[in-house]
């Protein structure tokens, strides 16, 4: 009898290695490489999946760039706005989009949702491989959505599932989840390493060749990664986290890799009893503030994707008790709190080696930019000397290591944006000072950090 080879395949990286190892040569893990059966080659890997019109992989003849027909590939919306602005303008045939996000944050909800939207108008399939369909229908029921026009499918093999696509054929299909579906031929539990990569490959070169629309759920990490190896999001053309804790009910949709539009893309949508309902004007839900201001608040403009967005942020700075003062940041980087505060005493002259600093962005936003620098710092200083900083200031600014108030992109926007919900003030980088007057609001343009804590004395 043939003996049964194996393999050993890392679980963070997915590299392959003939025997087995205590740390991987390629990502530096310790302990992440599993043992998998190899079973013999299938010879249903390469083949052709056809019948649809308007095939994306029909066409093998070499084209030009200028020979290509863009308009064969026609986006089309997937009934959110929100949605859409973050997959980059709608949906677009053959693309394979994976949507990731912590349990109970609302995948399933949405693409329920985006699904019973397109079944009206399109051929379109569900498959769930973690719930029953009673369960689908129920949520359906819940959410008052159209039952009538999607089919959906309870399937966790990859070959079962792509036979009764190649029957249907769809224009969009959702994989609930991609951990829980499974190949025959790969001799190893479904979710891991091996039966991911296999599966996602094998779905994906489906979509590609059939122009069809894949949606494919995916689980994360501890750590808010998502789960599988990291090829896993090179094959797919977009990468969605849908963010939102437990005890908010506003949830934040933010693309990480978009080969059909711009990454960082933010789109936000409200939990409510009929499913998740966009939120057009973001930054009236993030301004929500109290009628008296209290020191340590200040509002500022991040840019995110396409469009500014007005978050409030708060610091908390306060005696020490302990040897080693604390600094925390929530919705900000940690490492660059600690940064601006070494630049905040070297040449703002005020000293809090001796306080704990606690940092927080109102709302759950996370801020991924450099803009909301001097926001920061003029908050560390007004709770640090206890003095409000006034209801109607806005700022935004980067802050570098000798001092100086560096521009930002799109400052223009970002001073329209603050106009538009009544601010009068406005701190900002002298290269962001605009060279005609923002109607309704007063600009202090600053060059260094000196300047911008004068402005606010």
């Amino acid at each position: 009898m043939a003996k049964n080879k194996t393999a050993y395949v890392c679980n963070e990286c997915g590299s392959d290695y003939s025997k087995w190892q205590g740390q991987c040569s390629d990502c530096g893990t310790w302990n992440s490489l599993t043992e998998v059966k190899l079973g013999p080659t299938p010879s249903n890997r390469g083949e052709k999946f056809s019948g649809y019109a308007g095939n994306a992989g029909a066409d093998t003849d070499v084209q030009t760039l200028a020979q290509i027909d863009l308009q064969a590939l026609p986006r089309f919306s997937s009934g959110a706005g929100e949605f859409d602005r973050v997959l980059g303008g709608g949906l677009v045939p053959g693309s394979v989009v994976l949507i990731g996000g912590n349990p109970g944050a609302g995948k399933s909800t949405l693409l329920l949702q985006t699904m019973c939207y397109l079944a009206g108008t399109m051929e379109a399939l569900y498959c769930t491989g973690e719930e029953s369909l009673q369960q689908v229908a129920m949520r359906a029921q819940r959410l008052n959505l159209p039952t009538d026009k999607l089919k959906t499918l309870s399937e966790t093999s990859v070959e079962a599932l792509v036979a009764t696509a190649q029957k249907l054929k769809p224009k969009v299909m959702v994989v609930d989840s991609i951990q829980v579906m499974h190949m025959a031929d790969i001799q190893s539990a479904p979710g891991s390493v091996s039966q991911v990569r296999e599966s996602a490959a094998y779905l994906t070169r489906f979509a590609k060749q059939t122009g069809t629309v894949l949606m494919l759920v995916g689980h994360v990490t501890k750590d808010g990664s998502l789960a599988g190896p990291k090829v896993l999001e090179h094959m797919i053309d977009c990468s969605i986290l849908l963010d939102g804790g437990h005890d908010s009910r506003f949830r934040t949709l933010r693309g990480n890799k978009n080969r059909f539009g711009a990454v960082n893309e933010l789109g936000v949508f409200a939990m409510t009893e009929q499913g998740l309902r966009e939120v057009s004007n973001p930054s009236a839900i993030f301004l929500q503030r109290a009628d008296e201001i209290s020191a340590g608040s200040v509002v500022m403009v991040v840019w995110e994707g396409t469009r500014p967005l007005l978050v409030e942020i708060q610091a908390l700075v306060d005696d020490s008790h302990v040897g080693n003062p604390r600094r925390v940041a929530v919705g900000l980087d940690q490492n660059r709190l600690s940064m601006l505060l070494a630049v905040l005493h070297r040449h703002g002259g005020v000293l809090i080696g001796d306080q704990d600093v606690f940092v927080n962005v109102v709302g759950g936003v996370k801020v991924m930019e450099t803009s909301a620098d001097l926001a920061l710092l003029l908050a560390v200083v007004s709770s640090f000397r206890d003095r409000p900083l006034g209801y109607d200031l806005m700022v935004f600014g980067e802050v570098g290591l000798s001092g100086e108030i560096r521009p930002v992109p799109s400052g223009q926007e970002r001073l329209r944006e603050a106009a538009k919900h009544g601010f009068k003030r406005a701190i900002v980088p002298a290269g962001n000072a605009p060279r005609e007057p923002v109607e309704g609001i007063k600009i202090v343009a600053v060059k260094t950090l000196q300047e911008a804590l004068a402005a606010i004395e």
